[in-house]
């Protein structure tokens, strides 16, 4: 198939491809940049086309394609959370500001002496696990298996939790 042959049969093709850009944008605009879009990379790979293939699909896939990977695109861009808000109300209750930095040692003191009150066996693990030690390190590491290593450091959260209950906003 020549060049000219390969334009003439997309350009009498692309009417029908609007109703469908239409169909996957909803959007008229769109619709149009998604269809010119389209023809720009059928044109631009021409060479790939196979004569004797059904054209139409061809553009139709192209087309499908190219919506998709925009859709990819702008939704990935849009994923970005904006944590800014977030952090601006993050601890904001009162009874969790300081102001000479007196309350935070308390709490600082309180944890480190329920940490300290948790038995061996439920620390050494809850502790590995703070500092960012996988499950499977930690078992490895101490020679235990994997589902002592979680009930353990479930445990030591349990009785942090207990023991810090006087923290817990709202309890």
């Amino acid at each position: 198939m020549t060049s000219l042959e390969f334009t003439d049969q997309v350009q009498k093709i692309s009417y029908s491809l609007k109703p469908v850009a239409m169909n996957l944008t909803r959007d008229a605009d769109d619709a149009k940049d998604l269809v010119q879009e389209t023809l720009l990379k059928a044109m631009l790979n021409k060479d790939k086309f196979k004569a004797g293939t059904n054209l139409k699909a061809w553009l139709y896939t192209i087309m499908r394609n190219t919506f998709i990977n925009n859709y990819n695109k702008i939704t990935k861009r849009n994923s970005n959370i904006d944590s800014t808000e977030y952090f601006q109300y993050f601890n904001t209750d009162e009874n969790y500001i300081t102001h000479n930095g007196a309350t935070s040692d308390f709490v600082v003191t309180d944890i480190n002496e329920a940490i300290a009150g948790l038995s061996a066996d439920y620390r050494t693990p809850f502790m590995m696990y703070y500092i960012g030690y996988k499950y499977l390190e930690i078992a490895e590491k101490l020679q235990i298996p994997i589902g002592t290593v979680k009930n353990r450091i479930h445990i030591a959260r349990k009785e942090l939790k207990d023991a810090l209950k006087v923290y817990a906003p709202g309890v």
